[in-house]
């Protein structure tokens, strides 16, 4: 196989022009980590790869107290993980941002990596879901902000057209007495897929779990919110029963398929688990 010419862009508008003068023959490439088995398994014969990594200026971390936090698509995922800022106003997107892969993988991929390969099993793509995330693309026609939720088209596929690239992702400010979890399950130790992965939001007044949000990995074509399950739990006082309701119901919103890593009836009986879980813990943090 041929080795693709690779073009190194200072500027996510010659990015942007290089994208449209090449076409379907390139591909764009930020960390690599994903693209680069993709070109082993000759999965991905680009003609061309254009290199994402010269454009500094999509590579960071910000938050105010009017607009939130607001993330740079190519911020590695280890700086996410790491970052004192996330860790104490977004935990739940750091635990997820540390769970992704090897301290090496961590090391090169990026945010925007992991969103755009849109793998259904992506770590960072349900706490982004709960939190409430936005896309910013941008485009030759300009510039576009749409919700997460719409990002995912199917596995490997978004909604980015053939001219277009994700520089941004923001979060607005959590309501207060707000708790989040992310919780991982997968065949073994060390960098593997999650089989499921689940991450959940509460927000508590009083005794009374005020708003519930719901998100599930690697159990249907693209991440997804369970909105079925969090209706069960919003506005009500929580207690075991409603808990392992809310599960089931989560697991009822699943579309898993057998594969190596579980068969579809396993994966959905780990959702009801982990859902239970996961909020159980995002309650205890609201709380705390």
């Amino acid at each position: 196989m041929t080795s693709p010419k690779y073009l190194t862009p200072g500027s996510v508008e010659e990015a942007l022009s290089l994208l449209s003068q090449y076409g379907e023959k390139a591909k764009f490439v930020s960390g690599g980590t994903d693209l680069l088995m993709q070109l082993k398994r000759e999965e991905a014969v680009p003609e061309c790869l254009i290199s994402l990594g010269e454009i500094r200026k999509l590579d960071f971390i910000k938050y105010d107290e009017v607009n939130g936090l607001r993330i740079g698509a190519l911020t590695t995922i280890v700086n996410v993980a790491n970052s004192s800022l996330i860790k104490s106003k977004f935990g739940i997107l750091g635990q997820a941002a540390g769970m992704l892969g090897t301290p090496a993988i961590r090391n090169q991929a990026t945010l925007g990596g992991n969103l755009c390969n849109a793998a259904p099993s992506a770590d960072t793509a349900p706490p982004l879901l709960v939190l409430g995330a936005k896309a910013k693309t941008q485009g030759l026609e300009g510039e576009k902000l749409v919700p997460l939720e719409d990002f995912f088209v199917g596995p490997g596929r978004t909604i980015l057209g053939p001219d277009h690239l994700l520089i941004e992702i923001q979060i607005p400010i959590l309501s207060p007495h707000s708790g989040g979890a992310y919780l991982k399950h997968k065949r073994r130790q060390g960098a593997d897929l999650a089989v499921v992965g689940v991450a959940a939001l509460a927000v508590m007044e009083g005794e009374v779990l005020k708003d519930a949000k719901i998100a599930l990995g690697a159990v249907a074509p693209t991440p997804l919110r369970a909105k079925k399950a969090e209706a069960i739990l919003r506005g009500k006082k929580v207690h075991q029963t409603l808990l392992e309701k809310c599960g089931q119901a989560a697991s009822d919103e699943a579309k898993p398929i057998d594969d190596i890593r579980g068969s579809a009836d396993y994966r959905r009986e780990l959702v009801a688990v982990l859902v239970k879980r996961a909020m159980t813990q995002a309650i205890q943090q609201a709380e705390g």
